[in-house]
């Protein structure tokens, strides 16, 4: 599976804040994306998710143009910084919405919400959740239709330790079987995770080779 961005441009009254972005990979890879609060990064995945429009840019999956109204966009996960889930019902509730009985069933007992432990708080309502389980919950119904790339913005953010961990092991499985993984970043956690790394400044995507070396990569910011 390929994936290619192009020219994406996004400008907000006098700002311009994605100057021209481009981006490619293939199945496998982890692609993070690095940045100050404000520099763009959660509009570009919202533009690239379908939740927003950009001014102009072109975003192909294997020739595909993901902007035409044909294209099967099930092919793409989304996990925004916020919580996408029903505050009032549980997470089996808010599973349901977005999973047939038979392969929820499956996936709670076997599949990927059985490796987010899902279970674990299954009928709690999301109102009375932590921040950690609400973000696998978000996860769990990003990826009801199977998607093939997933985008998560800050997905460790505010997290503790255990569901950091949790999360990284969900990501590494994802992409070893050949799914796509474009997450915005401020965590090492994740940035580790990554199998090449972008600095989005001033509108624009900069290769960052990630070292290690955190005084560098602020600096680079």
């Amino acid at each position: 599976m390929d994936v290619k961005i192009k020219g994406i441009t996004k400008k907000f009254k006098n700002k311009i804040v994605l100057n021209g972005i481009d981006l490619s990979t293939n199945s496998g890879k982890c692609i993070g994306i690095l940045g100050l609060n404000g520099s763009g990064k959660s509009t570009l995945l919202s533009i690239l998710s379908g939740i927003k429009t950009c001014d102009s840019g072109s975003f192909y999956i294997n020739e595909s143009d993901v902007f035409a109204k044909k294209f099967n966009k099930k092919i793409i996960g989304y996990v925004p910084q916020g919580t996408p889930l029903l505050e009032e019902l549980s997470a089996f509730d808010n599973l349901s919405l977005w999973y047939d009985s038979t392969e929820l069933k499956k996936q709670l007992s076997e599949g990927f919400l059985s490796l987010l432990k899902i279970n674990d708080f299954l009928d709690l309502k999301v109102s009375k959740m932590s921040g950690g389980m609400k973000k696998r919950l978000a996860i769990g119904c990003a990826i009801a239709n199977n998607p093939s790339v997933l985008f998560l913005d800050e997905p460790m953010s505010a997290l503790d330790l255990p569901c950091k961990q949790i999360i990284c092991k969900y990501i590494k499985d994802f992409t070893s079987r050949g799914g796509i993984v474009l997450l915005t970043s401020h965590d090492v956690m994740e940035i580790e995770l990554c199998d090449e790394c972008y600095i989005l400044k001033n509108g624009k995507l900069v290769l960052y080779q990630f070292d290690g070396n955190i005084d560098k990569l602020i600096n680079c910011l």
